[in-house]
């Protein structure tokens, strides 16, 4: 019998290792904050047909490096050498997870970078933190690069490509689970009762599901065509939903952001708040199952006596009607309604915000504007691409680029590190 067993129904406990440095290697080990890679070590995990290379490099907070065609980020986790237990569906068995005991490198992730199909092109600056516009440009990122085999689908490669970095993340995280962690986060099972009298609060996590290489994956399957699903949110810090989505890089939510979920966090930390329940929705392009989906989310908070909810959403306009609608049939059931949304509102910020806004909510935080200019300042390698393809630039040039392609920069789970306001007087 596994910790897992022994501790069922008893809630999450997150041993928490802070990853304060990374380099390369004879042996992938962790101590004292500091993360050793092997290259021969991980060269094991490598061994897929569709690939015929892949490369390994180390990019940390303040490098003058910057990542093109940024895919996918994880933050490492295991419960068990091999990783039994974390990504169910994918490396773990597809069980319900959430319980027991999970090693998590905090301040780490692994970090796949390079070209796939329906690839909107993502970058990521590792910038001082004060010039950042990602935040992934303040963790110690083990950056996957790849080629393809020339014979292999792009379908494989990118399955291949998933296996390979969530393995990794799962190796890294093996190296501490014989180590005193650093912290130690007890997640009790969520409850319907609310203590003390606290509001109930639901947080409604919109994910993209619009085929290949735009879906998202909860215990190894797609949500495509399927309803709300109630789930525990200690689920998500054991690698539950796993990302396959790789538009709207400003608005992506990769499988790190799922992973520590901004917004459970905050109403985790919340003296004012209960957490009672993350709902899971697809995103379906048929206005009718919208309404379906958006109806079936409200009636399942409803159901749980939740007394509020907060929206997200992934994806650029289509997926504004996502979260409108929802927050509009919550609010008619008598369910308080908060969207986190970024906005498309041209480079000026004068245009309307949202593709679909809501017609009864009113509660609603920017996540940013979508359309605004950045410029990024030259830099001395680059990471995935030697150019920018959208831009017909070499990479490491100074860049000027619409928020967009900067790298979960308008994060609607509430990640990124810009908003908007009003301009003072």
């Amino acid at each position: 019998m596994n910790d897992t067993d022994t501790n069922a129904g008893s809630g999450l406990r997150r041993l928490i290792h802070e990853v304060r440095s990374l380099e390369f290697g004879e042996r992938t080990s962790y101590e004292g904050g500091r993360l050793i890679v092997s290259q021969d070590e991980a060269r094991e995990l490598f061994d897929e047909p569709a690939l015929a290379e892949v490369r390994l490099a180390c990019a940390s907070p303040g490098d003058s490096v910057r990542i093109v065609g940024a895919l996918d980020a994880v933050q490492p986790c295991s419960k068990a050498p091999g990783g039994g237990g974390v990504f169910p569906g994918f490396v773990g068995p597809a069980m319900p997870s959430g319980q027991g005991e999970t090693h998590i490198l905090r301040g780490a992730a692994v970090l796949a970078a390079g070209h796939l199909p329906r690839a909107q092109e993502a970058v990521i600056d590792m910038a001082p933190p004060e010039l950042a516009t990602s935040a992934l440009s303040e963790t110690h990122n083990l950056v996957v690069e790849f080629e393809p085999a020339p014979d292999a689908e792009w379908e494989e490669v990118e399955a291949a490509l998933r296996r390979v970095v969530l393995h990794l993340a799962v190796h890294l995280a093996d190296a501490a689970l014989e180590v005193e962690p650093d912290a130690v986060e007890e997640l009790p099972d969520p409850t319907s009762e609310s203590p003390d009298g606290l509001p109930r609060v639901a947080v409604i996590t919109n994910i993209q599901t619009q085929g290949r290489f735009k879906d998202v994956f909860v215990y190894g399957r797609s949500l495509s065509g399927g309803l709300a699903t109630l789930i525990s949110p200690n689920e998500l810090d054991d690698g539950a939903v796993v990302s396959g989505q790789y538009g709207h890089p400003a608005l992506k939510n990769p499988t790190y952001m799922h992973q520590t979920h901004p917004v459970v966090a905050a109403v985790r930390a919340s003296d004012e708040l209960h957490l009672t329940a993350l709902v899971l929705c697809p995103e379906p392009v048929d206005q009718n199952a919208k309404e379906l989906v958006s109806a079936h989310a409200a009636r399942l908070c409803a159901a749980v006596g939740i007394d509020a909810a907060i929206v997200t959403k992934e994806g650029g306009g289509n997926a504004d009607a996502d979260a409108t609608i929802k927050m509009d049939r919550l609010e008619e059931l008598g369910i308080t309604a908060v969207g986190v949304l970024p906005e498309m509102a041209g480079r000026q910020g004068t245009g309307p915000p949202l593709v679909v806004p809501p017609t009864n909510a009113t509660a609603m935080v920017s996540a940013g504007n979508y359309d605004e200019r950045l410029t990024l300042a030259a830099c001395e390698r680059s990471l995935g691409s030697d150019r920018v393809a959208f831009l017909d630039r070499p990479a490491t040039e100074e860049l000027e680029l619409p928020t967009a392609a900067a790298y979960c920069a308008l994060s609607p789970l509430g990640w990124g590190k810009v908003t908007c306001y009003e301009e003072a007087a």
